[in-house]
């Protein structure tokens, strides 16, 4: 068996997708993309940028499409010390995997590993047991889940006795572990994405990936959990923000 080689957070490149629509509360934002909606004083999705710098990240960029040029034009100045921002904007619609490929094939250097998260949920859990699921050397990568009573609002995710990511499930009520949309693979497991666009991770990528036998490790935390995609979940993101100041950079 190989020798594990750690991977620290700064050899690890995270891609936020910040592409969405958000025709749900479009009617509350106007002009601005879902991800730029406002939560004290800053951008949601600048407080995802702070949450990485606090978890070591270094290297952010931001797979954009509706309103591009308002993401690129708030990062330009990098407002958040400590870390490197850039932008790749989609020119078509490519899904979640395609906007993430297009946008690491535009890094001058290539990282250990990448970190994928949607610019519009946030979950603040710590990412160091993340990160080492890849001290294992037949992990290719690994998902984050976090526990809720009631799951219903999203899909969750199916693990075998070691903890391996098996499957998706649809939406269901009762308890389960929801897929927080944090996801991490080694640079070379991108080889084996599937060559389509659209390009989805839910229903081209992982599933591909479990049918060819890569071991993707499920880590599951109890961490505060929010999404902002809804209009009853847009103004919850006040408080989150507040109640877990913490857990993000300062300026």
């Amino acid at each position: 068996m190989a020798k594990a080689v750690p991977v620290s957070p700064e050899q690890i490149t995270a891609v936020v997708l910040a592409g969405g629509f958000g025709t749900r509360i479009k009617h509350l934002l106007g002009d601005l993309p879902k991800p730029m909606a406002p939560v004290n004083g800053k951008p949601f999705v600048e407080w995802v940028v702070r949450y990485l710098c606090a978890q070591g990240i270094r290297n952010v960029i931001f797979s954009t499409g509706h309103l591009a040029e308002t993401v690129e034009k708030h990062f330009k100045p990098q407002p958040v010390k400590n870390v490197h921002v850039s932008c790749v904007p989609e020119t078509t619609p490519l899904g979640t995997a395609g906007g993430f490929l297009h946008a690491a094939r535009s890094a001058k250097n290539n990282p250990s590993a990448w970190l994928v998260l949607n610019g519009d949920s946030l979950v603040v859990a710590p990412l160091e047991k993340l990160f080492s699921s890849l001290d294992q050397p037949e992990m290719e990568g690994a998902i984050l889940g976090v526990p809720m009573a009631d799951a219903s609002r999203y899909g969750t995710l199916s693990q075998n006795a070691a903890g391996d990511l098996t499957g998706f499930n649809e939406k269901k009520s009762g308890a389960g572990n929801i897929n927080a949309g944090v996801y991490l693979f080694r640079d070379d497991t991108l080889k084996k994405f599937p060559a389509k666009a659209p390009l989805s991770f839910e229903v081209d990528v992982f599933p591909t990936l479990i049918a060819s036998g890569a071991r993707l490790k499920t880590v599951l935390s109890e961490a505060a959990f929010i999404d902002i995609g809804t209009p009853e979940s847009l103004p919850q993101a006040e408080n989150f923000v507040r109640e877990n100041l913490a857990q993000f950079s300062p300026d």
